[in-house]
């Protein structure tokens, strides 16, 4: 690097004297190669003499690449996609080693996915070192490129120069390798900067970054490298007030196990680019502010906890409704026959119960993301633990609705844990709170925005958001406790609620089938059966107590206890990241990097996060993905179908997700050479908005635009 520096400064001062010559080489200079051209790119060998100088050992060069408007190429660390350039120098003579340098790169977006590279103008510095010093000496260069615009094309250019003997230099050509070294990151730590210092989490899912200059940063930017395999996205660039303390998160979008040395390379108007290893810490260095603290004003907060309300209030009418409906029924069926007084404390109680399990589940999500562990909208359901316990209240449950036991409190209340009859309010705020709990599987219009919002952002934000969201959801119950009257006017209770209560019951027990099929994908069939083993056996319990008191109640704690020991540990050990199986042979399992390939070869890709927990998933596929006119396009040629099975935790998949500033499914997109971002569809999809993904995804003409680039 040093050597290069010094041709550097004379070939700056030699540029001086060139100045007339213009600043873009001489189409009939001697020191440089014919120009290789395709309808994308133009190529050149520029060289700093038009010859070898008695004695020279090394010859200063660069090869300089043109690009039309809208195609990119890539650096040497390109991102989750894409190949950089590779040069090739068999074909020369005289040449032992020819040594090329990396410009700083820009950041580019292509198919939602943050690379690396160059556009509209590129040159690298060469240093050509001879096998025979002083001796002439024949350059050629095959070069591999990969460029990309709508679509990414490979391109192959050859490029040859002879280089006689001679001493003159060539001002032009000096001028433009002068300007190319100019653009080369510097090596180690400018002195402008104090200190660089970087921390990645034991399950290298981010990677942060903190700078101190002891000047501000002035549009910066920086580009992480950790060996081949690795893949960065978009950062989170943070400055503190004067501008010298820089501090930047990285999602670590995708691992390798052949992790090299940690390299930062970083470019700024005030300290110039450089390139280091910056110092690995043991824990992560602290943000000089908490951006959505102060990015949230209280009028997005409060135009998104709109949007929650009719999230929940949606949510009432989604595809999970069935259990819920079953609950509220049976709630509602009871209140025949009350008092006013009676009927507004008991839908009181049934919000309250609603709000409670927000309440509950946004502290759980803040304290799980307060240590950096992904959340997101129904994740519980991929915890067997979880899984177990709402099983075992829901048959609970069922037992109850059938008569088979009814448990007396030390207060004398009648109560249940799930009871759908009775008067107690205790049991009107459990049906509130197992209405919630079940409809987590169920995303709705508007909730994916608003919940996407509330993690996104600060814990009040979070708060705030499901507030409003168990509002929304309690909000049928709300409007029925300010009307009691319509409660009031269902049929009186009498003999006829026995057979409510059975249908209920048959309902639940549908819903119990449904979890264990969930269970079976989350921790297999041998655990699922030990639930239900342990559920049966609490019932048995519970009925118990009616002839022998309360010692067989007291006993369902320690077998619920056993149980969730037990069944976890039956759960096959290792998990698929992505699913080995998908439900369809019309799809494709799930890979992220293979979407911009895809898109690049002409094809549409349709993604489809599902997981077997996910009611509104099984509902968008059974009545629209598996259904004609979509089915069929779906197996149409150039198009591919890609499924994401989030049944199980995997972090490729919540990667992706938040990627897509996601954190519940259903997540529906479709990427093409007319959409590379991707179009994202809505939670509840429709047979139109599909095929019209499909339709505004399809490639344009390439061949025409490719004509058009090479006509003069």
């Amino acid at each position: 690097m040093k050597s290069l520096r010094y041709i550097y400064w004379v070939l700056g001062f030699l540029a001086l004297f060139g100045v007339a010559f213009g600043p873009v080489v001489s189409p009939v200079s001697a020191a440089q190669s014919t120009t290789a051209q395709t309808p994308t790119t133009k190529a050149t060998l520029v060289f700093a003499q038009d010859g070898i100088a008695p004695g020279a050992k090394t010859v200063s060069g660069a090869l300089v690449l043109e690009l039309e408007p809208s195609w990119k190429t890539y650096w040497r660390s390109p991102g989750e996609v894409g190949i950089p350039p590779r040069f090739d120098w068999q074909g020369s003579d005289n040449l032992k080693e020819a040594r090329h340098l990396w410009p700083a790169p820009d950041r580019f977006a292509a198919f939602g996915i943050e690379n690396f590279g160059y556009e509209k103008r590129v040159v690298f510095p060469i240093e050509f070192t001879l096998d025979a010093p002083g001796e002439p000496a024949r350059i050629a260069l095959n070069l591999d490129l990969l460029v990309c615009s709508d679509v990414c094309i490979p391109e192959k250019l050859s490029l040859d120069h002879e280089l006689p003997l001679g001493r003159e230099l060539d001002p032009a050509s000096a001028e433009v390798i002068s300007a190319a070294l100019a653009t080369i990151p510097s090596e180690g730590t400018p002195s402008t900067v104090s200190s660089v210092r970087a921390f990645i989490d034991a399950d290298q899912t981010e990677l942060i970054v903190s700078l101190t200059g002891t000047q501000p940063f002035d549009k910066v930017d920086l580009f992480p490298e950790f060996g081949e395999g690795f893949a960065f996205g978009k950062p989170d660039l943070r400055l503190n007030r004067n501008g010298t303390a820089l501090w930047a998160r990285f999602p670590i979008n995708t691992v390798s196990e052949s992790a090299a040395s940690l390299t930062l390379t970083t470019t700024d108007g005030n300290h110039g680019a450089f390139t280091l290893q910056p110092v690995r810490v043991p824990s992560a260095p602290a943000p000089p502010f908490n951006p959505a603290g102060e990015a949230n004003g209280f009028g997005k907060v409060v135009w998104f906890a709109l949007v929650a309300v009719l999230g929940g209030l949606i949510l009432n009418v989604m595809p999970c409704v069935l259990p819920v409906l079953a609950i509220k029924v049976s709630s509602l069926m009871t209140s025949g026959g009350k008092d006013r007084a009676q009927i507004r404390a008991g839908l009181i109680a049934t919000t309250f119960g609603i709000m409670l399990f927000m309440w509950l589940l946004a502290g759980v999500l803040m304290a799980l993301k307060s240590v950096g562990i992904s959340v997101g909208w129904g994740i519980q359901f991929q915890n067997p633990i979880f899984l177990i316990v709402l099983i075992t209240l829901l048959v609970a449950f069922v037992g109850n609705l059938f008569g088979i036991f009814e448990i007396s409190l030390p207060t004398g209340l009648q109560t249940s844990m799930s009871r759908a009859g009775g008067q107690s309010h205790l049991g009107d705020m459990f049906t509130g709170f197992f209405a919630a709990m079940l409809a987590t599987p169920c995303s709705a219009p508007f909730l994916g925005t608003a919940v996407a919002f509330a993690l996104a952002g600060s814990n009040t934000d979070i708060a705030v958001v499901f507030t409003a969201l168990g509002l929304g959801l309690a909000l049928p119950y709300l409007t029925l406790g300010l009307k009691p009257g319509l409660a009031s006017a269902l049929p009186k209770p009498g003999p006829w609620m026995v057979w409510v209560r059975i249908a209920m019951g048959v309902l639940l027990l549908g819903t119990v089938a449904w979890l264990a099929w969930v269970m079976i994908g989350v921790a297999g069939p041998m655990a699922t059966v030990a639930a239900l083993i342990i559920a049966a056996v609490i019932v048995v319990l519970l009925s118990s107590a009616r002839s022998y008191g309360r010692i067989p109640a007291l006993l369902t704690i320690p077998v619920l206890a056993f149980g969730l020991f037990l069944a976890p540990s039956l759960a096959p050990s290792g998990s698929d990241p992505v699913g080995e199986e998908v439900a369809s042979s019309n799809w494709v399992v799930f890979e992220r990097s293979a979407i911009p390939r895809h898109v690049s070869r002409g094809h549409v890709v349709v993604v489809d996060v599902t997981a077997d927990w996910c009611v509104t998933c099984k509902a968008n596929k059974a009545l629209v993905l598996d259904r004609e006119p979509v089915k069929s396009a779906l197996q149409a040629d150039r198009i591919v179908a890609m499924q994401a099975d989030w049944t199980r935790p995997n972090d490729v998949i919540a990667r992706y997700l938040k990627a897509n500033n996601r954190f519940g499914i259903p997540f529906n997109a479709v990427y093409g050479p007319g959409a590379p971002e991707g179009i994202t569809l809505p939670e509840v999809l429709s047979t139109q908005s599909i095929l019209d993904a499909i339709e505004a995804a399809k490639p344009i003409d390439l061949r025409a635009r490719l004509k058009n680039l090479a006509e003069p």
